[in-house]
């Protein structure tokens, strides 16, 4: 048998230090954010097929009593920010329940998630990532099955475009052709890129972006959330945020009419975020108002304590 000896080590420990563990620094909860968001039927369409949502999602601590000498802030919140536009395809009534059901899903996915991340490291922004990208596919099969039960929905798709952001980190899925944005310095950024027929032939070299054809077709979908034999990829981004930076979300009702030159302007000069999302909705019906419009604009004031700060090896385009 074997004999462990015992030592008393209580000697060998560093000694005590006065050293005390300190409340960690609010981070997210110091961010501001200007968001808004706006939809139009458009001047052709009887039906407005789009939707959007901007939530703000947070968690909390508020202490009640402590004996503590250093007593927690009287309030403790880490904040994100979600908004998601949708585009329904399928007709009137099938494209507006697709779209609809899209995002309601995708907010109950949310909700039934038992642990919410909302401080981003390198590790949690991966998993961030993937739970986005997760929640599209969950998304895609619960739309799949609801047109399966429902005959007069059979066809009905929907495009799916979200913004999540924690802090000073922005994740973006997208499905389809509505777009994200980010305006930096007064440069427009396309985040985004169109999953359709014409960008597929322009990336393959068959067409370029201003012929005839290309314009004729470029809203032929080759993804989009609901096509049953389509196999859904989503796009999922991490960038990282800079003072000042302004977010987009649109459906092509905005993008197919309104120039990008002029979208950076109209980002530029607004003094809020809803009097540009009034703003671009006004431009894209001054042009005709050929599809249904929606916008959703955030601008982000970021604390000094994120000069230089957070994870520096999302890939972004951008930085």
């Amino acid at each position: 048998m074997k004999v462990i000896n015992h030592v008393n080590t209580a000697e060998t420990l560093p000694p005590a230090t006065a050293t005390q563990p300190s409340w960690p620094e609010p981070t997210s909860s110091l961010v501001r954010v200007d968001v808004s968001g706006l939809t139009h039927p458009g001047k052709v369409r009887e039906s407005n097929e789009d939707n959007f949502l901007i939530a703000r999602a947070c968690r909390s601590l508020q202490p009640l009593l402590t004996s503590l000498k250093d007593p927690p802030p009287a309030r403790f919140d880490e904040v994100g920010y979600a908004m998601v536009v949708a585009d329904g395809v399928g007709g009137a009534a099938a494209g507006e329940v697709a779209s609809s059901s899209a995002l309601v899903n995708l907010v109950n996915l949310v909700l039934q998630t038992p642990d919410w991340i909302l401080r981003v490291d390198e590790n949690t922004a991966a998993a961030i990532a993937k739970r986005l990208e997760d929640r599209f596919l969950e998304v895609n099969r619960m739309l799949i099955a609801h047109a399966r039960k429902a005959p007069q929905l059979w066809g009905m798709g929907t495009t799916l475009t979200a913004a999540w952001t924690i802090g000073e980190t922005l994740f973006v899925g997208h499905i389809g052709d509505s777009r994200a944005y980010l305006l930096r310095g007064g440069k427009l950024h396309r985040l985004t890129k169109d999953q359709t027929m014409v960008q597929m032939l322009i990336d393959a070299g068959v067409l370029k972006p201003n012929e005839g054809v290309a314009r004729q077709f470029r809203n032929v979908l080759m993804q989009a959330m609901g096509m049953e034999k389509t196999d859904l990829e989503p796009q999922i981004q991490v960038l990282t945020l800079a003072d000042g930076d302004e977010l987009l979300l649109c459906t092509d009702g905005l993008s197919d009419l309104v120039e990008e030159e002029l979208v950076a302007q109209v980002l530029t000069e607004q003094k809020s975020a809803a009097a540009a999302c009034q703003t671009l909705v006004d431009h894209a019906l001054e042009r005709g108002g050929k599809d249904n419009i929606t916008v959703v604009v955030a601008r982000y004031q970021l604390p000094g304590l994120y000069e230089g700060a957070g994870p520096t090896d999302h890939p972004s385009p951008i930085l």
